[in-house]
C-alpha cells in the first residue's frame, strides 16, 4: 500500500479478471441484495489494480476510473437503498464510535503534552481517523485480489479527497473547545446527513458528517463503506521547540 502510513469508459482495459463474473454471480446469490457487478465493473476493477500496482504509480491520471467505478454501483444499488439499510445503520454507528474514540483520545493526548513543559508553548496536535486498512470482511464478494483493490482505493493519490481520512483533521488547539456533537456535524437540525439518499427512507438516521463527507466527496461506492467496521487513528504532534537529547 503507497499510503497508509491512503470518466469515461475506455477500450484499453486489458486481459481476464483473477475474479471471475462467475464469482460475483455466487456473491450475488449469497447476498441478493447486491447485484450491482457486472463484466464492465469487474475489468475497471481490474484496471485500477493493475494501473495501482504499476512503478511508477499513475497519480493522479487514473483516479478517473475510481469515479467510474462509483458513479456504475452507486447507481445499481442506491436504486434499492431499502436492502442495504441495516447495513448503512450499522457502518454510521461503527463510524460515530471510532470518531468519539479518536475525540476523546485526542483530548487525553493533548491534556499529557500541556502537562510537560518540554514541549513548550509552540506545539499542535493533528488526529485524523481512516477506514480499516484490512479490506472489510463483512462485504458480500471475497477474492484475493479484494486487499489490492482496497489498497488502491485507501489511497489519497487516487481518491485525494481521503487525504485527511473519513472527515477532516482534527487539530488540537484549534479546536479543543468544540464539542463532539460539533465535530462530527450533529449539533444543528436536520442532524442528518443524507445527501443523496433516499430522503423518506433515511430521514430518521442521524447520519453524521464523516459518512457524509466519504460517501459523497470521496471516490468511494456505497458498497465500499457500509461493511466496514474497523478503523484506525493516526496522531501527529508538532512542536517548534527542541526536545531534550534522547527524548522524541
Amino acid at each position: 500500500m503507497k499510503k497508509q502510513p491512503p470518466k469515461s469508459y475506455f477500450t484499453g482495459l486489458r486481459g481476464g479478471y483473477s475474479c471471475s463474473f462467475e464469482f460475483y454471480r455466487t456473491a450475488i446469490k449469497k447476498n441478493t441484495m447486491l447485484d450491482i457487478h457486472d463484466y464492465d465493473i469487474a475489468l475497471i476493477e481490474k484496471e485500477i489494480i493493475m494501473r495501482y500496482d504499476k512503478i511508477p504509480c499513475d497519480y493522479p491520471d487514473c483516479s478517473c476510473l475510481l469515479e467510474l467505478r462509483q458513479d456504475m454501483i452507486n447507481k445499481r444499488v442506491l436504486a434499492h437503498q431499502e436492502k442495504i439499510l441495516p447495513d448503512i445503520i450499522a457502518f454510521n454507528d461503527a463510524l460515530t464510535k471510532a470518531l468519539r474514540h479518536m475525540y476523546d483520545q485526542a483530548h487525553r493526548i493533548w491534556d499529557n503534552i500541556k502537562s510537560n513543559k518540554d514541549f513548550g508553548d509552540d506545539v499542535e496536535l493533528t488526529a485524523e481517523c481512516y477506514l480499516g486498512r484490512e479490506y472489510p470482511k463483512l462485504h458480500p464478494i471475497q477474492s484475493d485480489d479484494r486487499q489490492n483493490l482496497w489498497d488502491a482505493l485507501c489511497d489519497s493519490g487516487w481518491n485525494v479527497l481521503y487525504d485527511s481520512g473519513v472527515l477532516y483533521s482534527l487539530f488540537f488547539p484549534m479546536y479543543l473547545k468544540d464539542s463532539f456533537d460539533s465535530i462530527i456535524g450533529m449539533n444543528c437540525p436536520p442532524f442528518n446527513w443524507n445527501e443523496g439518499l433516499d430522503q423518506e427512507l433515511t430521514k430518521d438516521l442521524h447520519l453524521n458528517m464523516a459518512f457524509h463527507n466519504v460517501f459523497s466527496h470521496c471516490n468511494f461506492a456505497i458498497t465500499d463503506i457500509i461493511y466496514v467496521r474497523d478503523f484506525y487513528t493516526e496522531f501527529k504532534i508538532e512542536t517548534n521547540k527542541d526536545l531534550p537529547y534522547g527524548r522524541k
